[in-house]
């Protein structure tokens, strides 16, 4: 993903029944805020003093934010739905936001487009070295496993075929990240789309049965097909004889939690747009099925972070993921078009009349899931900028307040018209929409 050097308008609220009503502003965080004296005003004996002295406030407060991460983790990953921590934005809560961010923009930066590279849509280093080759080797995590994708859609990519795709990976913390976390995170992350197959299924509008548990099948608890695609499709013909997306994280991630039954342990999922959505049925795979259970068999947190994520089932999905206890923390643009999908008609604020009666198509509708932090901002110099991750993470990081760029209409107005054309049942159009808004946002990035 490309970096995007800007100043945007930043605002930010809780869940409301409607996205566009009580927008509020970020606050700055309230520690670690340290004025450097003038350079001129004093001797470099003094300069070198107050250096220290500033340098032991930091790390004072460090220390301090440290400690109260692993007193109120729990709090943090949403136990309570994250009330009182983004209306204003709690600093612990912020800092969280942004590391799972960077950790999310590691598969970008780990991932290979050149096509002449042998690792050619995979990732380019080795488990082991990742983490420090993307400028992330004091991360505190250790990968464990890589994963891969294969969307079931028919048509050419890049090199003609349509196997399994580096998707993403699983990794955990260290001894040391266990102190200060204040327990073992199992943290699985997923990049968003990037090929054509992907671009397909992120715009597939057909809501198909999970069916994820064999023992329930829920024939009411619907998600969107393209996505449950990629997330169970497998490689046949691999000749790394890979298993489906799902069967590589369900078999690692509970190979980790019993690794160390007898610890604190917490499950963390972060994707960015696509990603996110693999993230959303990853977590609530592993907790319909039970999995998130620890040595005592006591339920082990499932938490998301998605950024940019659109749609992913309907009110059903949504209910049971509450039901379950998965905690959703969903950090969107409103000038994000992918935030819209699917559903840009049908979906959580056309389920009911006058908020009172329920509609009988409600079940068809798409719904998201989990609280919302909603961030407001747009470039005219690069519009693909509304959805770019490292945008979303250079704004919680330094919030600061300038006037927002309404500019962009007519990028937006294409996306938008892309985005409803691509409500047609009909397939094709649908594939056809999904490959143009795709090449809409990715040009802006050249």
């Amino acid at each position: 993903m490309a970096s995007t050097a800007f100043m945007p308008n930043l605002s930010i609220k809780p869940l409301e029944v409607s996205p566009q009503i009580g927008v509020h502003r970020l606050r700055q965080p309230s520690f670690g805020q340290v004025t450097l004296p003038e350079k001129r005003s004093m001797s470099s004996g003094r300069r070198s003093i107050a250096a220290s002295a500033i340098a032991s406030t930091v790390m004072t407060n460090i220390a301090e934010t440290s400690s109260s991460l692993a007193r109120i983790w729990r709090e943090v990953q949403g136990l309570n739905n994250w009330e009182g921590l983004v209306e204003p934005l709690n600093p612990l809560l912020r800092a969280e936001i942004v590391r799972y961010g960077e950790f999310v923009t590691a598969c970008y930066k780990a991932f290979d487009l050149d096509p002449s590279s042998k690792r050619y849509l995979n990732c380019k280093y080795g488990r082991k070295n990742m983490l420090r080759e993307v400028g992330m080797k004091d991360s505190g995590y250790e990968v464990t496993k890589y994963i891969y994708a294969t969307p079931d859609i028919s048509i050419p990519i890049q090199n003609g075929t349509c196997c399994g795709r580096w998707i993403g990976y699983v990794a955990v913390s260290s001894d040391d990240e266990v102190r200060r976390l204040g327990r073992r995170d199992v943290l699985v992350t997923f990049r968003g789309t990037v090929t054509n197959p992907e671009w397909v299924a992120n715009f597939m509008s057909s809501l198909t049965p999970a069916r994820l548990d064999p023992h329930n099948p829920r024939p009411d608890l619907k998600v969107e097909s393209g996505f449950l695609s990629l997330y169970t499709s497998d490689d046949s013909n691999s000749k790394f004889g890979l298993g489906s997306c799902r069967e590589q994280l369900l078999s690692e991630v509970s190979r980790i939690i019993n690794k160390y039954k007898g610890e604190e342990v917490s499950i963390t999922v972060a994707g960015h747009s696509m990603g996110s959505s693999l993230a959303h049925l990853l977590a609530y795979d592993i907790a319909e099925l039970g999995l998130n259970k620890d040595g005592s068999n006591r339920e082990i947190p499932i938490t998301v972070y998605s950024f940019g994520g659109p749609r992913v089932g309907n009110s059903g999905f949504k209910e049971r993921c509450e039901e379950l206890g998965v905690k959703v923390l969903r950090i969107v643009n409103v000038n994000d078009p992918i935030t819209k999908l699917p559903g840009v008609v049908f979906n959580e604020n056309f389920r009911n009349f006058g908020g009172r009666y329920e509609l009988p198509w409600s079940c068809s509708c798409y719904a998201h899931v989990g609280v919302e932090l909603v961030l407001d901002f747009f470039k005219m110099e690069n519009p693909s900028c509304v959805h770019d991750l490292e945008s979303y993470i250079k704004l919680l990081r330094c919030p600061k307040r300038v006037e927002v760029q309404r500019y962009g209409v007519d990028f937006m107005n294409r996306a938008r018209e892309l985005l409803l054309t691509a409500q047609s049942l009909d397939t094709w159009p649908w594939k056809d929409a999904a490959r143009n808004v795709g090449n809409l946002l990715q040009s802006q990035r050249t």
